[in-house]
């Protein structure tokens, strides 16, 4: 996802349209050669590249048998038809496909890949969301905005409300410094894209890379100007992508920024039609996965399983899943109602593995999700959750969803992990710059940075985010749970961390800062990064602790 704490394009922009070219080539240097695309899944002793050593992982596991492991995805739905992913989508054997039937009597009908919990009538969906302490803010200030201290009683709920305008006022004032510099940055690739489509005869709907921009031979100032704008915005957001996937990042960017200053506060009656804060178990939402915005979900579906050797897209790092798409993400943030729904709807159908790739600074039914999260440890499943990409210690900003339980009753779940995002190389930036991190509250950290999936309508993104870190992260815990059907959660997420060993003494650019120099074993649990083959050397010496 688009992140200006990664991309800090504005002034650059600007220097390039008016400073001129040769200035702006003098103030910014080419990024860092590009890691190969699988970096991800390399060996540091052999490769060079600090990834998850999965060719070492699979070299270990030859001649073994596998079973087959349901991994969920709570995301932003996928493309079902994606040719990597159409063969390992988890498929509900129990309902009659386009009949319009509740066959399994679940309470979703025809629901078989998966649910689609922002679903409406009429293939709509509930894309424009805002913030949830925008939401709540309005929810509660006609009530609270007058008072100055909390009348006799309500002592809990007066403080909630002074949480929800100190964050709504954060939020505001952040969003509106914010989307003035993206209207100045989508202003000028807007016209700059114009100029360079043009140059090289391109149609409307044709695209272009960094590939074709040496194409481009002329004296004209305004095109070289913006070939050079061009040039260094891929070099600093990727070379592997394109200027249509650019724009639209940055679009959905300030259209999210936008749904934040002007919220729509209706959506959600008008398209799914349920109460987001009455957990009624009535049904609501629709089986429509692939959606306008399943680029990230797909992406994140082929790291953990998309056909492997097939020549085609990507390797995933499991060989043998079945990927259960739950659609629960729009355009703002989460409902806790639909966290909830997504996972007792993973649970009930036989996922053992569950990856989370969203967070938010408010959680208003905080108590559904700790039991919701608490129903899947009884069932012993594994819940694997992106720390987040605001470069926050979360040991002192609190993120939710989190499994620290409201009740008392955890501080570190059993079936729970936190992961954030490494670079590719073992050297100052080996802690990406966007992370979340946290000794307490981050568990391991996996590749994060320029990692390249599959996507929408048979592409390929590279991308950077810890939503690209707990993916890689599910897949070893799914490869573990194949070979190693008998281990439990519990002992999944103690093979994960053991894998990682701890890099004392390591020192890496504190994520947020410039040039703060911090040990990378203080940003986590383990201090380390996650590793596959070893990860699996540690299952394969445990004795099977799952309740069948």
């Amino acid at each position: 996802m688009y992140n200006l704490r990664q991309f800090a394009l504005s002034f650059i922009l600007f220097a390039a349209l008016f400073s001129g070219s040769k200035a702006f080539g003098q103030a910014t240097a080419k990024a860092d050669t590009e890691p190969p695309k699988n970096w991800h899944e390399l060996d540091l002793k052999k490769d060079g590249y600090y990834g998850i050593s999965l060719k070492q992982a699979y070299q270990f596991l030859d001649g073994k048998k596998s079973r087959t492991v349901i991994v969920a995805i709570i995301d932003g739905g996928i493309d079902t038809s994606q040719k990597d992913l159409k063969s390992v989508l988890w498929v509900n054997t129990k309902e009659i496909p386009g009949n319009g039937i509740d066959d399994d009597h679940n309470g979703y009908t025809d629901d078989i890949n998966g649910w689609n919990f922002l679903g409406g009538k009429d293939g709509k969906a509930d894309f424009t969301e805002t913030a949830e302490e925008v939401r709540e803010y309005f929810k509660l200030k006609d009530k609270y905005s007058n008072l100055t201290a909390a009348l006799p009683g309500q002592e809990k709920q007066y403080a909630y409300w002074l949480n929800v305008k100190t964050t709504y006022d954060s939020t505001i004032s952040k969003s509106k410094r914010e989307i003035k510099g993206i209207s100045s940055e989508l202003n000028i690739l807007t016209a700059t894209n114009y100029y360079i489509k043009r140059a090289l005869n391109l149609k409307s709907d044709q695209s272009f890379t960094i590939a074709d921009l040496p194409r481009i031979k002329t004296t004209n100032d305004t095109i070289n100007q913006s070939k050079t704008v061009w040039e260094s915005v891929f070099h600093q957001i990727g070379e592997t992508t394109t200027n249509a996937k650019i724009i639209k990042e940055i679009s959905d960017y300030y259209a999210t920024l936008n749904n934040i200053l002007n919220p729509d506060l209706d959506v959600r009656a008008r398209t799914t039609g349920d109460n987001p804060d009455t957990l009624d178990g009535k049904p609501y939402g629709s089986n429509i996965l692939k959606m306008s915005d399943a680029s990230h979900g797909t992406g994140v579906a082929g790291l953990i399983g998309a056909v492997r050797n097939n020549g085609f897209g990507i390797d995933g790092v499991a060989d043998n899943v079945r990927i259960m798409a739950l659609k629960v993400i729009p355009k703002g943030d989460e409902y806790d109602k639909d966290v909830v729904n997504a996972i007792h709807y993973a649970v009930d159908n036989g996922a053992k593995i569950i990856n989370i790739n969203f967070g938010k600074k408010i959680s208003p039914h905080k108590d559904w999700v700790d039991a919701a999260f608490k129903y899947a440890a009884e069932k012993d499943v594994l819940l694997i959750m992106a720390s987040g990409n605001d470069n926050l210690d979360v040991d002192k900003v609190t993120v939710y969803p989190n499994d620290t339980f409201l009740d008392g009753s955890s501080i570190d779940a059993d079936n729970f992990i936190n992961v954030g995002a490494s670079g590719p190389k073992l050297d100052e930036n080996l802690a990406a710059d966007f992370t979340n991190y946290g000794k307490k509250n981050v568990d391991v950290f996996a590749p994060g940075v320029k990692v390249t999936s599959i996507d929408a309508d048979a592409e390929l993104n590279t991308e950077d985010g810890t939503s690209f870190s707990a993916p890689i992260v599910a897949g070893i815990a799914a490869l573990c749970l194949e070979y190693y059907p008998d281990l439990s959660a519990k002992q999944i997420k103690e093979a994960i961390l053991g894998s990682a060993l701890p890099l004392n003494g390591t020192m890496v650019i504190k994520p947020g800062t410039k040039d703060e120099k911090v040990d990378f074993a203080t940003l986590s649990k383990t201090g380390g990064i996650v590793n596959a083959y070893r990860a699996l050397q540690i299952a394969s010496e445990m004795k099977g602790e799952r309740k069948q």
